[in-house]
């Protein structure tokens, strides 16, 4: 009877242990090492205490000396870390630089080939913290739910049915309105669109039962673990699909050895309205998902990517073409997918960017662009120094293509957090900044920034012409191209064409996108 309640006690430890801290029953995972010795001591003391009661040393010959048959337990428990290590080690830069270097693939590309010309009517001006503000508006007009529920701090920025617009799910207030509102389950969700701040709440005509909040077998962590013990689970977003249903996206990881090198092998898609949930392939992943992988899971590959590429000794001594990410990153949408962008810049912690990168978080494509310009917080600073009198704050730079040229716009923000000015930055040269009461609106900040009258995408024409003379001029260091046919005079930057531009001749036929005006600027040649 004695033993089988020790063996009782232990079954109930350990299941309480892996109730509550959840690893993933998996080798390479290291919450399955820190929940092995945990299991290990708990068990141990439940059998010592079934021997000797509150005791942990037994008397032998009048000398108290540790119980030995519990010495190879724990001289095992302390090779547990070592073994870790050992394992480890051959996993690590030292011996597979090239294998971190190759963790994720990067294309060089052209910005103005790949990157559209920013149109203000689609701009995503919102950040998370913004959306926050506006997700609680919402929320506290809520008479029935604001006291029975609260806002997730997530707002995933998702593309949904052509908008650019962040989404995040209601909570249980606390443990009393779970108990209390559990049957119907948390009863919708918050959008805010990006573009226009309109935000609303989304009621659902059945609740979700699976949410962080949720307690029991009704938390999401514990549902997803218990559906796949032995899966490591990375970060996990909330989306909608393009009908509005929602559902949790949670990254699926592999490691090399215990817990390095760490890639995202797929993703688990889980209702939480009825629980149901499908482990995906990478390659079998609903398009209408936006998050498979982490910016953070990005930002890590790309310094590996930038630290590694001559070698490990090479990345601590010489450091011969070693470059790292910038403190920071930021969201791009485009062509219906999220893109995650930072800056490139060398180890040496200097104030410019030696290039950028833009990564799809859907398929990883990652495209790098050798335009060497300021670094990000180079750019807030030179912001906020027009305005240091009022004390403002500046965003992390937005990288868009305006006229043609990588710029970063930022929002300055008062000490409640609200959008007092709009700022635009020249990306290659920092000090050239103009900074617009918010007020105003992002069309005329651009205007002052440009010094010229756009008022949206429309104002963009197209037409095929006939060149009847060409001459090129160098302005401010920039090269421009000069244009005339029968009756109009049109100005082309180098930059737009540098492959057709200075072999085009008299006679030639081009057909171009422009700005209208007395001489009109040329923004795309398409043929």
């Amino acid at each position: 009877m004695k033993r089988l309640l020790m063996i009782l006690f232990s079954l109930l430890g350990v299941f309480g242990l892996y109730y509550f801290m959840l690893p993933p029953l998996n080798l390479r995972a290291p919450a399955f090492w820190t929940f092995l010795v945990v299991c290990i001591v708990v068990v141990i003391a439940i059998i010592t205490g079934f021997s000797y009661g509150s005791r942990i040393i037994v008397t032998k010959r009048n000398n108290k000396i540790p119980d030995k048959k519990y010495l190879g337990i724990f001289i095992g428990i302390a090779c547990i870390p070592l073994l870790i290590i050992l394992v480890n080690i051959f996993n690590t830069p030292l011996f597979r630089a090239d294998a971190y270097y190759k963790r994720i693939e990067v294309t060089a590309s052209d910005f103005n080939k790949d990157v559209d010309l920013v149109n203000f009517d689609s701009l995503a001006l919102l950040d998370k913290d913004s959306s926050q503000k506006l997700g609680d508006k919402v929320m506290g007009q809520m008479t029935d739910l604001v006291s029975q529920f609260e806002v997730s701090d997530l707002y995933t920025q998702i593309n949904y049915q052509d908008q650019i617009v962040r989404v995040t799910p209601l909570e249980y207030a606390n443990v009393i309105k779970y108990f209390t509102n559990r049957s119907k389950g948390v009863e919708g969700y918050i959008t805010v669109n990006s573009v226009t701040g309109e935000a609303n709440l989304v009621r659902l005509d059945k609740g979700m039962k699976y949410v962080p909040s949720g307690l029991f077998w009704e938390n999401l962590a514990r549902k997803l673990r218990f559906s796949y013990p032995t899966t490591i689970f990375g970060e996990v977003n909330f989306e909608v699909d393009d009908e509005g249903n929602p559902y949790w996206i949670a990254e699926t990881i592999k490691y090399s050895g215990v817990g390095l090198k760490r890639e995202v092998s797929g993703v688990v898609i889980l209702n939480p309205i009825d629980g149901t949930s499908k482990k995906y392939k990478l390659e079998e992943i609903p398009t209408w998902v936006d998050h498979v992988y982490s910016a953070d899971l990005i930002m890590e590959q790309l310094d590996d990517w930038g630290a590694y590429k001559n070698g490990f000794f090479n990345a601590i001594f010489g450091q011969k073409e070693v470059m790292r990410t910038t403190d920071g990153y930021n969201y791009m949408a485009m062509n219906d997918d999220v893109y995650m962008y930072t800056g490139i810049t060398s180890v040496s912690n200097d104030a410019s960017n030696i290039g950028f990168i833009l990564t799809n978080l859907r398929t990883k494509e990652t495209h790098f662009y050798d335009v060497a310009g300021a670094i990000e917080t180079a750019a807030m600073a030179s912001a906020e120094g027009q305005v240091q009198q009022m004390s403002y704050t500046s965003t992390f730079p937005l990288l868009i293509n305006l006229n043609n040229k990588p710029t970063y716009l930022v929002s300055l923000k008062d000490n409640a957090g609200l959008v007092k000015m709009y700022a635009f930055i020249d990306y290659t040269d920092y000090q050239k900044v103009k900074v617009t009461d918010a007020s105003l609106g992002i069309l005329a900040a651009a205007n002052n920034y440009l010094g010229r009258e756009v008022s949206s995408n429309e104002d963009i024409l197209e037409k095929e012409i006939t060149i009847r003379d060409i001459t090129s001029g160098v302005i401010s260091g920039n090269t421009y191209y000069y244009i005339r046919t029968d009756d109009e005079v049109f100005k082309a930057a180098l930059k737009i064409r540098e492959d057709l531009l200075p072999f085009l001749v008299v006679g030639d036929k081009i057909t171009i996108e422009y700005y209208d005006g007395e001489i009109k600027e040329i923004i795309k040649i398409t043929s």
